[in-house]
C-alpha cells in the first residue's frame, strides 16, 4: 500500500464518512464524535473528556471579553519579504484569507468584567502562530497602548515560535516585547500571560513566561525545544508529561491552570484585585 493512500484516508476532526463537512467534530483526544455547534457552545471544550480544542483569535474575544466591547488595533499593518523567501508573500495571504485576521495575533483594547484591559490573543491558525516582524510590532504596540493608558496587559500565547522566513528580524522581536514589557511593569501595571496550546521556541522563551502571573489551560504543550531534539541532547528519556502545563505548575513553572469555563472569571478577579488596591475590594 502506497504511503499517499494510508494518508489519504485520515480525515480532518469533525469529517466523518456520512456527515456533511463541519456538522460533527471529532475529539484528538478521547475520539468522541460530537455536533460541532455544541462544541463551540460548549467554548470549545469537549463534552466528555474536557479536552481543549485550538480557539481563534474571534472566539476568543468573544468567550472572554465583555460583549461588544473589543476595538482592535494595527489591523492595517502588513508582512513584507525581506529575506525574499520563496512563497511566503503567498502563504500569508492565504492566511489572511483563511482567518480574517492581517496577522498571528489580534490586539485591542477592551473590558473584561467591566475593567479596561488591552489584550493580545495569537492565532495558531496562522502560520502556527509564529512570531515574525509584524506580529512583534503588534505586541510591543499593545504593550505600550497599556502602558499609556495605565491597564493591565493581557496575552493569549499560542505559537510554534520565531518565523523562519525572516530569520534574525524575527529574532529580534524576542527582545523588543520583553523591552515594552519592562517598562509597562516599571510603571506598577499588571501583565497576565496565559499560555495555551501550543506555546514553544522564541515565544516560550520570551514575552509568555514573564507575566507578573502566568496561568495556562489544561494540558497544553509548553515548551522552548521539542521533545527529541532535547533526548539526544541530554541522552536521558523524558517524563511522559514533560513540557504540559501541569507539569510546569508541578515544577514551579506557572502560577495557575484554569478550565477555559472559568477562566474569564479568575482573571476578571485578578485584573480587579490589582486594579482596585487589593482582595477586599473584589
Amino acid at each position: 500500500m502506497a504511503i499517499r493512500s494510508i494518508f489519504s484516508k485520515k480525515k480532518e476532526d469533525g469529517q466523518e464518512k456520512g456527515f456533511p463537512e463541519g456538522l460533527m467534530t471529532k475529539c484528538p483526544e478521547c475520539r468522541h464524535i460530537q455536533l460541532t455547534k455544541e462544541l463551540e457552545k460548549n467554548n470549545k471544550v469537549c463534552t466528555k473528556c474536557d479536552h481543549h480544542f485550538k480557539m481563534t483569535a474571534q472566539e476568543r474575544v468573544a468567550c472572554f471579553l465583555d460583549e461588544g466591547s473589543f476595538v482592535s488595533m494595527d489591523d492595517h499593518l502588513q508582512t513584507s519579504n525581506p529575506l525574499n523567501f520563496p512563497a511566503y508573500v503567498e502563504k500569508i495571504s492565504a492566511d489572511q484569507q483563511k482567518t480574517g485576521l492581517n496577522e498571528a495575533v489580534l490586539t485591542g483594547v477592551g473590558t473584561l468584567d467591566g475593567e479596561e484591559i488591552v489584550v493580545a490573543i495569537m492565532d495558531s491558525h496562522f502560520r502556527m502562530g509564529s512570531m515574525g516582524s509584524v506580529v512583534g510590532e503588534k505586541i510591543t504596540s499593545a504593550v505600550e497602548k497599556a502602558t499609556e493608558l495605565r491597564v493591565p496587559f493581557i496575552i493569549f500565547t499560542a505559537s510554534g515560535g520565531a518565523r523562519m522566513q525572516e530569520g534574525v528580524l524575527s529574532l529580534m522581536q524576542m527582545a523588543k516585547t520583553s523591552v515594552a514589557l519592562k517598562r509597562h511593569s516599571d510603571h506598577g501595571l499588571l501583565f497576565i500571560s496565559i499560555l495555551t496550546h501550543p506555546t514553544t521556541g522564541g515565544v516560550s522563551a520570551s514575552f509568555a513566561s514573564v507575566g507578573d502571573i502566568n496561568i495556562a489551560e489544561p494540558q497544553a504543550l509548553i515548551g522552548f525545544a521539542g521533545r527529541r531534539v532535547i533526548e539526544e541532547t541530554v541522552r536521558e528519556k523524558l517524563p511522559n508529561d514533560f513540557q504540559t502545563a501541569e507539569f510546569l505548575l508541578a515544577h514551579g513553572q506557572l502560577d495557575a491552570i484554569f478550565h477555559r469555563k472559568d477562566l474569564r472569571n479568575q482573571v476578571a478577579v485578578l485584573v480587579k484585585m490589582h486594579t482596585k488596591g487589593g482582595v477586599q475590594h473584589v
